[in-house]
């Protein structure tokens, strides 16, 4: 019986050791991916804050005192150019456009008798020549009555939407008074903020003849269908914010857009010599990147990074490595600090190659 229980743990004895040695043999023959850092010219894609405007977005006020007699749009309305939009009551300026027409008549009654008289050589020239003037006056009376009855009816300068109401039906309103606003939103301009080194990049860059093309992005993040292009930027720098001002035009065929909205306008940047590496060969420690840099005694580094651009899973890095140093691909949250790892070098370009998108 003795003899038994030496021979059972005996074979025990054997076989931990053969698991510790069959563990260890596992644990020298794990080996990490590393690789390098990609570089190679691609284009970036930047966001910026954007506001969105009508083409032309104008207040609409009345140009006579009186009562708001007629409205003959509704708010959100799509009007053409001509349509008639307000009527103020016409009846004061009626009256002086009569009294007008009256004293033009009475003033050809008396240029025509002068003239009469001044053939016979019964008056003077020059009181045919004041008759005449008086009735020029009168005439031109009538055409300024005239036009002040026309300013009663309010109509529309262009092709457009309405705004919101500021006053109501037989509402009381001076000259000037602000009756609405009328937006053309045939076209939209986007404006948007550009830093100061960005803006240099772009004049370097740019080509003279090529107009840059931006798309925008909107509130609710989708692309807008149509495409836009940057047609002008302003002449001075913002010295507080250290930021110029572009300015995109884009179609709005289908009337989507809608001025004072807001999105974000995404512009491709070409970026030379860019240093890339994958996204999940960094981790964050209290909102900075860091990468795990293997040394030449395959001892793990952690070095943190400054990230210039974000593409689908791929970082641009602007500061903090060099195209030769080897950073840990996988198996982060597996290793600490100071480490040392057996490790298997993956080609940069394959690295890239095997994430879901390619940085083109």
């Amino acid at each position: 019986m003795k003899r038994i229980f030496m021979l059972l743990g005996l074979c025990a004895l054997l076989g931990y050791t053969s698991c510790q040695s069959q563990k260890v043999e596992k644990e020298e023959e794990t080996k990490f991916l590393v690789s390098s850092p990609l570089k190679k010219d691609t284009l970036i894609t930047k966001e910026y804050v954007s506001q969105i405007r009508a083409i032309s977005h104008i207040e609409v006020r009345a140009l006579e005192k009186g009562y708001l007699q007629k409205i003959f749009v509704d708010e959100g309305q799509s009007i053409k150019k001509g349509q008639l939009m307000f009527q103020i009551m016409p009846v004061m300026y009626e009256a002086e456009l009569q009294k007008a027409q009256a004293e033009a008549s009475f003033a050809d009654i008396e240029y025509q008798n002068t003239l009469k008289l001044a053939s016979g050589n019964v008056v003077s020239p020059n009181e045919l020549a004041m008759a005449k003037a008086k009735l020029n006056k009168a005439k031109a009376e009538v055409t300024l009555a005239q036009v002040h009855l026309g300013f009663t009816q309010i109509r529309a300068p262009f092709d457009g939407i309405m705004d919101h109401f500021q006053v109501r039906l037989g509402s009381l309103v001076d000259e000037g008074d602000l009756l609405t606003t009328l937006s053309d939103n045939s076209k939209m301009w986007v404006y948007f903020n550009v830093p100061e080194a960005e803006y240099l990049d772009y004049k370097t860059t740019q080509q003279s003849n090529n107009i840059t093309k931006v798309k925008l992005e909107m509130a609710n993040q989708q692309v807008f269908d149509y495409p836009g292009e940057v047609q002008t930027i302003e002449a001075d720098f913002n010295n507080e914010t250290g930021n110029i001002a572009f300015r995109a035009t884009f179609p709005n065929p289908k009337g989507l857009l809608r001025h004072g909205e807001t999105g974000n306008i995404l512009m491709a940047v070409p970026m030379k010599n860019a240093l890339m590496i994958p996204q999940k060969a960094t981790f964050e420690v209290l909102d900075k990147k860091y990468v795990y840099v293997v040394d030449k005694g395959n001892v793990l580094r952690s070095r943190e990074i400054t990230v210039a651009a974000e593409m689908p899973h791929i970082y641009v890095v602007q500061k903090g490595l060099a195209e030769d140093d080897k950073i840990l691909l996988e198996g982060l949250r597996l290793v600490r600090e100071n480490q040392k790892i057996q490790s298997k070098f993956l080609e940069p370009q394959t690295a890239m190659s095997q994430l879901e998108l390619y940085a083109e």
